[in-house]
């Protein structure tokens, strides 16, 4: 297999797919819709969101953006979810997180419909995903999913270690994993672990996904293990424009000698997550 694992082709390529499906509905007379909120100016939230709204773009879907202000009140917030909801024309909906501290995150994402929900946040599907049912899953993980299998690596009894419980990433991926096809054998790692290195090393997968800039060293994986990088984490550089470089959970120089294929930061698994969501936009779509 590759020893860089590129996320950015590979989105490419799942994008490739999706705008096929696009296609096919579209003959059906049905154009895919996706609803995105972003309340607030939290600069790195707009930046997803435009990346987003690209996709949307170049796979052929409707985009509906709804920029509100930071002051806007719950009620506000969730007369909209109300209104998306009941709209036949909008297939998905994706609230832009985090949202201002004033907000009840939780109450918002199980106000969206879960056959709208193309995050994969709400509680049913959350649930649908732990018993083996068919249901959105969390864009990251799905993309995460996609990543191994891109590789041709077989996963069937192979230990794969997580560092990181998020509801969003480790948690979901942790489950994932351990079900068919990919028959892992999963531990799962996060701040309150001691000795990291001791599970990391009998690791034949390391997925960091826990925030911290560099905490994965080379030294803590196995020989020939794939390593799947989550991590965004904006360090300070002084010889950048921006005044800062983005830096993966991972130290890549050290673990790129050891590992037998990797992902970098940027370009790895961010790319993935928007093209996943794509594919889940696609299908919402596709249920009717």
């Amino acid at each position: 297999m590759e020893k860089i694992i590129d996320g950015k082709a590979i989105a490419e390529k799942v994008r490739s797919e999706v705008k096929e499906q696009v296609k096919s509905l579209n003959a059906l007379g049905i154009n895919p819709c996706l609803a995105v909120i972003l309340v607030g100016n939290d600069p790195a939230s707009a930046v997803y969101v435009a990346s987003k709204t690209k996709a949307l773009q170049e796979v052929g879907m409707t985009d509906r953006t709804f920029k509100l202000a930071e002051d806007t009140t719950q009620q506000a917030l969730e007369d909209l979810l109300d209104d998306l909801n009941g709209d036949d024309s909008v297939h998905g909906i994706l609230v832009q997180f985090p949202l201002p501290a004033h907000l009840d995150s939780q109450r918002i994402t199980d106000k969206i419909l879960p056959q709208k929900d193309v995050d994969g946040f709400h509680i049913q599907n959350a649930g649908a995903l732990v018993c083996e049912k068919d249901s959105f899953i969390p864009c990251t993980p799905l993309g995460i999913l996609r990543l191994l299998q891109e590789t041709g690596m077989e996963t069937a009894g192979k230990h794969a270690c997580i560092i990181g419980r998020s509801h969003f990433v480790g948690r979901p991926l942790s489950i994932l994993l351990s079900q068919k096809p990919w028959d892992c054998t999963v531990t799962l790692c996060h701040s309150a672990t001691k000795n990291l290195s001791f599970f990391t090393k009998t690791a034949d997968i390391v997925i960091a996904a826990c925030g911290r800039a560099g905490l994965v060293t080379g030294d803590m994986i196995k020989t020939d293990a794939v390593v799947i990088d989550v991590g965004i984490n904006r360090v300070p550089d002084a010889s950048k424009k921006s005044g800062y470089a983005l830096k993966g959970d991972v130290d890549f120089e050290s673990a790129a000698k050891v590992a037998s294929a990797i992902t970098p930061v940027p370009g790895g698994v961010g790319p993935m997550t928007i093209a996943m969501l794509m594919f889940n936009v696609a299908k919402a779509a596709g249920r009717g």
